[in-house]
């Protein structure tokens, strides 16, 4: 009898040591989505640049998908003055836009940027190709921005 009553212990001890117990998991609680961040439409926005007899005028409106219209015109010494039209988008804080312009009654289309930083835009610069009556930037990781040319935000002008 002893020996069927210490089997039987045994038995009980190797069934509820080998009794797995479940972990208890942390209680989660979902927190309320957060709102999409909604950009709002910046309206207007005019910037101007002028020194040494020469001048560039942007003005232009970001909408709420960041895509940008406007006009831009240079007015250098010594070359002939273009004004044309801007659409393009703004890429995290560089605008990126094809101009189409009108110089000496010939109409044109090319790649600008403009890099925004602390209330002005900074035109870019880099190597460019020309292929289907449009110059565009080659690679625009490699442009470079000449803070000489810094155009300062100003108040727009009315529309006449």
């Amino acid at each position: 009898m002893k020996k069927v009553l210490a089997l039987t212990m045994m038995i009980l001890v190797v069934f509820v040591s080998c009794k797995k117990t479940e972990p208890v998991a942390p209680t989660i609680t979902p927190s309320a989505p957060k709102e999409a961040e909604v950009v709002e439409p910046a309206g207007n926005q005019c910037y101007s640049y002028s020194a040494n007899n020469s001048m560039v005028d942007l003005s232009f409106n970001v909408n709420s998908h960041q895509e940008v219209n406007g006009t831009l015109s240079y007015n250098i010494s010594g070359k002939d003055k273009n004004e044309g039209i801007l659409v393009g988008n703004m890429k995290g804080d560089t605008l990126i836009a094809e101009y189409t312009f009108t110089s000496e009654g010939v109409s044109s289309v090319r790649e600008v940027a403009f890099l925004h930083k602390d209330a002005t835009f900074i035109e870019g610069y880099g190597d460019t190709i020309e292929a289907n009556d449009k110059v565009t930037f080659k690679d625009k990781s490699k442009l470079k921005f000449d803070q000489k040319n810094t155009l300062v935000k100003v108040d727009c002008k009315p529309v006449q």
